[in-house]
């Protein structure tokens, strides 16, 4: 082709950075009216050519192209094609960060490509315009020095029918949609729109739009790969589409942009006015709320340093432009130091008659934390400058602990404030975010001060054993200052960034479980255990408290129904089983609905709830009490569990299998400690086999067996020792355990037997399930004596030192029906 034909250099504005080392390349428009115009030379082109990778380029028939040469193999290449008059194949890399290029790194396909011009630039730079003659495949490469040559055999483009109007049609598409892309992406030059509208050549105007519309080198790349100059049609114009949607899409926003720029000035011209008329009617907002905060500050009781610090920061706040984005941060910082309650405090009512009826009024039991709370009121009565406790109420679930607070403020005449701190697990929400961060703000504690509005009040920190830690810190090692007499006194949130004085705030934390507490936090704080209800308690909860309580929820007037003791002791036995009475109001709730169902609908409802009317109102019972179940069998052995919902009955079974080789299987869902504490009785029973009557063969020819039923609930703990000890005694003898007798005690190897927790819990597991009798270790005689005599009634208790009295006490001389051996 006649060089004097190469046309305009034309920037295509969306086009990326192409270069074979750095620099720009932009598409040179040609004027090719044939589809062959541009295939002059062609015939000279062999079986091997120099090759010319290029970073992100794909060049393709009949468009000429500039390339900045970069890399020193591409210069020496473009010498020796120059001055030698030779073709060389274009072939765009995979990866634009390979610098040296092997065969695998390129694509297989490329262009023959005739080096038009060669440009040496001001800077030191060379351009070189080349345009694409015909497609090539790379077979492999024979050279790499010193510049690549490969081995290549020439494409056939097919080119659709003459006269195809659908090729026709597609292709006037493609040229209305460059031109509109082109368009929307600038202002290009009226001849280079002509010549797109007026050229004739099928092959070079869908190679233009392939090269110089399409933003992905890879796409580009799939184009050059199509032979069928149709379906290479086809496929641009899916891609132009995308293009165009895109190029549309970022014109909107420009011009969105460019609206809110608008909408932004409007709005300053607008506050101006504003600010003027406010001027006009007496000052402007921002300076009314800075007069209130001054205002504010005349009436607070804080320190010296305090007053300075405020006075500093509203000073900052005064200096600040309100159209600024510190401006609303210190604002808001400015109003929680004003909003604190600083010394302030409610007065203590210090009547102890009064505090005492309060919460007799609202709980039942708990008489170690009334007592608690009298003693402090007391004391305050005498000396009014006392530290407050730091209670913690641990127990089951549904007892009243969380609601004990209410009553606690009420009785002392104090404001009421509550923070959940389960799942909590980061220390910022404790102690508060720095200001430095946007969206900062104070932590839960000076929240909760700033919501009490006074500086005592009574602060419940519920779930305090169910705090979490993660990568954000600790929020139980938080904690530790708070919960600390000598440290809260100067308590310091990160917010703030001022000390709080914390020290007459009656803190009462809750909790299920002390085991998951740290060690430091307990130390810290005064533990009251708040144990679970008996029935009769329960029953006397539900009649007090929880059933008023649902009927007036309901609607329901008092005088209405009325519930029978039997019934509500049936509904806490047969329809609830739990240490507190949560699920018990829940079941009284469900009653109550059925009943405002039946009034509201005119139906007659009977005046007494009797228990032959509980199951038409909650439907078939729950729940069977554990109860003991005899003596008929040997092994069988009843012993005492503390739960998290209470205490429960449990019972140990063994059994023995003939076996020559004999063994030991423990099976029920037993933790490690309970596993060992079965191996510790085996070891127990075998050494002590002759004072117990029982043979050595039965150990060498028999399997034992332990099992704890419901195998679905994982068991643990040492303290069913003795339950198990008495089991394998009672099989290997053959001989009947005593009647309604139940147990708990760890042991030891030498047959010692030690003490255990939850004492309270199982004995009311024990009276739930007709225990008479109950085995306990002697060291925990001073819990049963700490227990009020009415969990006691109807129970006899013997305190044993070693296992051998426990088996004295448990067996009896009788055998069982049909023993395994005499």
């Amino acid at each position: 082709m006649d060089r004097k034909r190469v046309g305009k250099l034309y920037l295509n504005n969306n086009f990326d950075d192409i270069n074979d080392s750095v620099g720009i390349v932009m598409p040179v428009l040609m004027e090719c009216d044939k589809d062959d115009d541009f295939l002059e030379g062609i015939e000279k082109v062999g079986e091997e050519l120099p090759i010319l990778p290029l970073r992100n380029m794909v060049l393709f028939p009949g468009v000429a192209m500039p390339v900045i040469i970069g890399r020193a193999k591409s210069m020496r290449l473009i010498r020796e094609a120059t001055h030698r008059k030779l073709m060389i194949g274009v072939i765009c890399q995979k990866e634009t960060e390979t610098e040296d290029p092997a065969f695998s790194d390129m694509y297989n396909i490329g262009v023959v490509a005739e080096i038009l011009r060669v440009l040496e630039l001001p800077d030191g730079s060379t351009t070189v315009i080349i345009q694409g003659k015909k497609r090539f495949l790379l077979h492999e490469l024979t050279e790499t020095e010193p510049f690549m040559v490969g081995r290549i055999s020439l494409m056939e483009d097919k080119f659709p029918k003459k006269n195809d109007r659908e090729f026709e049609a597609l292709l006037s598409t493609i040229k209305d949609l460059t031109i509109k892309m082109l368009i929307v992406s600038g202002d290009p030059p009226k001849d280079l729109i002509f010549s797109i509208r007026n050229n004739r050549n099928q092959l070079y105007l869908v190679n233009f739009s392939c090269c110089n519309l399409i933003s992905q080198s890879t796409e580009r790349q799939e184009l050059l790969g199509v032979n069928d100059l149709k379906d290479r049609a086809y496929n641009l114009l899916f891609l132009l589409n995308r293009e165009y949607q895109l190029i549309e899409l970022k014109a909107s926003i420009q011009m969105k942009t460019h609206e809110d720029i608008d909408k932004q000035q409007k709005e300053y011209f607008l506050q101006q006015q504003i600010k003027a008329i406010q001027e006009e009617l007496g000052g402007n907002i921002n300076d009314i709320e800075i007069k209130s905060f001054r205002e504010k500050a005349t009436k607070k009781k804080w320190s010296k340093e305090t007053a300075e610090v405020f006075g500093k920061e509203l000073s900052k706040l005064e200096r600040l432009h309100p159209q600024s984005p510190d401006y609303s941060m210190q604002f808001q910082y400015i109003q929680t130091i004003i909003s604190l309650p600083w010394n302030e405090y409610s007065k203590d009512n210090f009547n102890l008659n009064r505090a005492q009826r309060i919460l007799d009024r609202d709980h039942y039991g708990m008489e170690k934390v009334k007592e608690r709370i009298i003693e402090h009121l007391a004391v305050l009565k005498l000396k009014n400058d006392l530290r407050s406790p730091i209670l913690c109420l641990y127990g089951p679930p549904g007892v009243g602990k969380t609601s004990l607070g209410k009553s606690i403020a009420e009785a002392l005449n104090r404001k009421y404030v509550r923070v959940s701190l389960g799942g909590l697990h980061d220390e910022a929400e404790i102690r508060g975010h720095r200001r430095t961060y946007i969206g900062a703000m104070a932590g839960r504690i000076i929240q909760s001060m700033q919501k009490a509005g006074a500086s005592n009040p009574v602060f419940i920190l519920d779930e305090i054993d169910k705090v979490g830690n993660d990568f954000k810190g600790d929020p139980a090692s938080a904690l530790l200052e708070v919960l600390d007499p000598e440290q809260n006194s100067a308590f310091h949130d990160n917010y703030l960034d001022m000390d709080y004085d914390l020290s007459k705030v009656l803190f009462v934390a809750t909790a299920n479980n002390l085991a998951t507490i740290s060690q430091p936090l307990l130390d810290r704080m005064e533990l009251i255990e708040v144990s679970g209800y008996i029935i009769e308690e329960k029953t006397e909860i539900a009649v007090k408290h929880l059933i008023p309580k649902q009927m007036d929820a309901h609607g329901i007037s008092r005088n209405r129904v009325k519930f029978h003791r039997k019934a509500v002791r049936e509904i806490v036995e047969s329809y609830t089983r739990e240490s507190g009475v949560r699920e018990l109001e829940k079941k009284i709730a469900k009653i109550m609905r059925k009943l405002a169902r039946k009034l509201a609908a005119d139906e007659a409802i009977p005046e007494v709830i009797h228990v032959d009317n509980l199951q038409e109102l909650l439907g078939v019972a729950e729940y069977t009490r554990d109860k003991y179940q005899g003596n008929q069998y040997a092994g069988v052995v009843t012993g005492l569990a503390w739960t998290a919902v209470g205490g429960e009955i449990l019972f140990v079974e063994s059994s023995l299998s003939k076996s020559k080789n004999s063994k030991l299987t423990i099976t029920g869902n037993l933790g490690e400690v309970m596993k060992e504490s079965a191996v510790l009785a085996l070891e127990y029973v075998h050494a002590h086999a002759a004072q117990l009557g029982i043979g050595e063969d039965c150990f060498e020819n028999w399997n034992v067996h332990i099992h704890v039923p419901e195998g679905a609930i994982p068991k643990d703990g040492p303290s069913a020792g003795i339950t198990m000890v008495t089991s394998l005694a009672s099989i290997f003898t053959q001989r009947k355990v005593r009647s309604n007798l139940a147990m708990t005690g760890e042991i030891t190897l030498r047959g010692k037997v030690l003490p255990v927790g939850g004492i309270k819990e199982k004995i009311l597991a024990a009276k739930r399930a007709g225990i008479k009798e109950i085995i306990l270790s002697e060291e925990n005689r001073k819990d049963v004596d700490d227990i009020k005599a009415i969990y006691l009634e109807g129970l006899v208790f013997h305190y044993v030192k070693d296992i051998a009295e426990v088996i004295g006490l448990a067996l009896l001389d009788e055998k069982v029906e049909h023993p395994l051996f005499g």
